[in-house]
């Protein structure tokens, strides 16, 4: 701009007081020589705008392509969430439940006797106040073999005397761990349990074979419990449990498990 200032003042002093042609020539020369030279800088200009503006143009598009992908991407975490919600809900909301299992139980028959293996079978019924939480009523019949040796008493005719033990016990569950398939839970039980060592000793008092007597004691069961569904109604369970009885006044650590089916039905 300064230089086609100059020119402008330049042609006007030519035009106004010097009729000279080579001089008024020279002139004409030097203003567009000046011009020229302003063509560039003003072309300068005019690209260096126009790249800044599709520059910010660019990167505008491209944040509003990185936002469109966050928000479709939240949208479908949201509905995968809500979907699994859902399903959670329809499988465990259920106001009862009630199963049958087998069981298998290292137990102790007498003070100074091995562990005898009993097989069990268990049922029981538990009402859910909530999805997580409810509250179970269980029966259980448990019969083995006890090893007795051979003494006095048993003359070679009772060293395997049949056993058994009855039990029926309630306590609290609790679902800690929910999903659409599985669920892990906790069960603590407390009741009573009755022992029968007499019936295969032929009369034998079952202390002198080295088994405790008939009696009736606590029990109480410790488990954990993983269920897999089958359908929103019926799921497979495993149980591995601690199982305590007080026979002989001493206390008998038990471990063993139950499996079984479960049905669920209402609603809370």
């Amino acid at each position: 701009m300064g230089g086609a200032a100059i020119g402008c003042r330049v042609l006007s002093h030519s035009l106004g007081g010097n009729p000279n042609p080579m001089h008024s020539f020279r002139s004409y020369a030097l203003l567009l020589a000046l011009g020229f030279m302003t063509i560039p800088a003003i072309s300068a200009q005019s690209s260096s705008s126009s790249d800044s503006t599709g520059q910010s143009s660019s990167q505008a598009q491209a944040a509003g392509e990185t936002s469109g992908q966050a928000t479709v991407q939240a949208r479908i975490k949201q509905r995968r969430e809500q979907r699994r919600a859902t399903a959670i809900h329809d499988a465990y909301d259920h106001r009862w439940e009630t199963y049958m299992d087998m069981g298998y139980l290292r137990f102790q028959p007498g003070p100074s006797l091995q562990r005898v293996t009993l097989y069990s079978w268990e049922t029981g019924l538990t009402s859910f106040t909530k999805e997580r939480l409810g509250y179970s009523l269980v029966g259980r019949g448990n019969y083995g073999t006890a090893y007795v040796g051979l003494n006095t008493y048993s003359q070679g005719h009772f060293t395997r005397p049949a056993i058994s033990q009855y039990d029926i016990m309630a306590g609290p569950i609790y679902r800690f761990d929910l999903h659409p398939k599985y669920s892990i839970s906790g069960r603590a039980l407390g009741g009573w349990a009755h022992g029968n060592f007499s019936g295969d000793t032929n009369g034998i008092t079952p202390s002198l074979l080295g088994l405790y007597k008939d009696a009736n004691t606590y029990a109480a069961s410790a488990s954990i419990i993983g269920e897999y569904n089958l359908t929103q109604n019926i799921a497979f369970k495993l149980a591995p449990e601690y199982f305590f009885t007080g026979f002989g006044s001493t206390t008998q650590a038990s471990r063993g498990f139950t499996a079984g089916m479960v049905y669920r039905w209402g609603k809370q």
